[in-house]
């Protein structure tokens, strides 16, 4: 009889593309990767993996029962879900992934409460940005994401996922206390046309979104300067150093010398959402963490 745990690990080796990145996937050792894989060619007496230059590829036999193993351990994770959901309330592991300002924004709160509210959940979250945590949710890395994306820029999904709106988050523009327009009520992209900018690193998602965003409005932005962190920004901003657009999730305090001013379109938001596996639907751990982080996002933003 196969052995579901070494069918797991085959199937983490087909979808990482090497026994390193199935090992960091699994969170063991390559070691243990390499034993469960002889093990399993043992057990079917079939070559599973061939050399391929300096990394490995599956064989023919490999494929197949990597594809067979994919829907085993579908119908393995709906089992598991119907018996959560049979029990009627949420226990287990749950592994959760999230960008960083939903971590700090989010997420100190609603993990208090799921450690509160459902004693016997344990839960786990790891800081991931959505081009890692789509992938992990579809590979049954992690169980649910928090993800992003903007009014004007959707974030690409793959099928066989559910997601769940949390909170629709407004984003100000962040300018030095000095500039022109810092005691506005409210701004339009379009009245910064002269000026330099601040923002997300090169090729990420926010990024575009800024792109594809000022230059809808005529303006071919000048970036001066790029950080991950909006703390980072707000402080080169404090410095004179350029203007930026904020969301206010996880913002936190701002620095002296840096004024807030919204911006008047109520379409310049991003959406926040919830993201699992339709597979998982049932699973009571999943709505108690989609229920909880949504009551925690209405208290968040006005």
């Amino acid at each position: 009889m196969l052995n579901l745990d070494r069918l797991r690990t085959l199937h983490a080796v087909a979808r990482h593309g090497s026994v390193s990145g199935a090992a960091e996937g699994l969170h063991v050792t390559t070691s243990a990767v390499s034993q469960q894989l002889a093990k399993l060619e043992r057990e079917t007496g079939q070559q599973l993996l061939a050399k391929n230059g300096r990394g490995i590829r599956l064989t023919d036999a490999g494929r197949l029962l990597s594809d067979h193993a994919a829907r085993i351990l579908s119908q393995v994770e709906l089992a598991q879900a119907d018996l959560e959901a049979q029990r009627g309330h949420a226990v287990g592991e749950l592994l959760l992934g999230a960008f960083p300002t939903a971590v700090r924004g989010l997420f100190p709160d609603a993990l208090s409460r799921l450690r509160t509210e459902h004693p016997q959940l344990n839960v786990r979250l790891q800081e991931m940005e959505p081009d890692e945590s789509v992938p992990s949710v579809v590979r049954g890395d992690i169980d649910l994401a928090v993800v992003l994306d903007w009014y004007n820029k959707p974030l690409p999904m793959p099928g066989g996922l559910v997601k769940a709106a949390l909170l629709d988050d407004p984003v100000d523009v962040a300018m030095p206390a000095g500039h022109p327009l810092a005691d506005r009520h409210a701004v339009e992209p379009e009245d910064f046309v002269d000026d330099e900018w601040i923002s997300w690193p090169k090729g990420g998602f926010c990024y575009d979104w800024l792109m594809v965003t000022l230059r809808s409005k005529g303006i071919e932005p000048r970036i001066r300067h790029t950080a991950h962190e909006h703390h980072t920004q707000l402080s080169l901003i404090a410095a004179g150093l350029g203007i930026a657009v904020v969301p206010r999730l996880g913002r936190g305090p701002v620095p002296e010398g840096v004024r807030m001013v919204p911006v008047s379109q109520p379409t310049m938001r991003r959406h926040i959402y919830a993201i699992w596996r339709a597979d998982a639907d049932r699973r009571p751990s999943i709505r108690a963490a989609v229920e909880v982080l949504r009551s925690v996002g209405e208290k968040i933003i006005d």
